[in-house]
């Protein structure tokens, strides 16, 4: 497929996909479709990690300063917070997607 874009092409691409995750106000939920988040995480159900709604749950108390914690549970990963499975880390996630994600889970309560 990438053959048939053209060098020229395949940059115009990035380029692209690089602008609408620059802009302010991305949306959690649709990122944690394109992430694959829901390869292990579903909404209200455990699968491989814990419902993000039980996350939700867990910190709904916490200041705001949670945000900050999850993205960067989300960018680097953990184990121990939910069990004995880790959370493998995830460096195709941005700054700012994992704010994004973080808020959206912290909306979900």
């Amino acid at each position: 497929m990438l053959r048939s874009v053209g060098k020229g092409g395949l940059l115009l691409l990035v380029c692209m996909a690089s602008a609408a995750y620059a802009e302010p106000g991305l949306d959690g939920a649709k990122l944690v479709q394109e992430k694959v988040c829901l390869g292990c995480h579903q909404i209200e159900a455990a699968r491989v990690g814990p419902p993000f709604k039980a996350i939700a749950e867990r910190y709904k108390d916490a200041s705001d300063e949670i945000v900050t914690y999850l993205g960067q549970a989300i960018q680097k990963g953990g184990r121990g917070r939910w069990g004995v499975i880790p959370m493998p880390a995830q460096p195709r996630v941005n700054d700012e997607q994992a704010e994004a994600i973080a808020l959206w889970i912290r909306s979900l309560n």
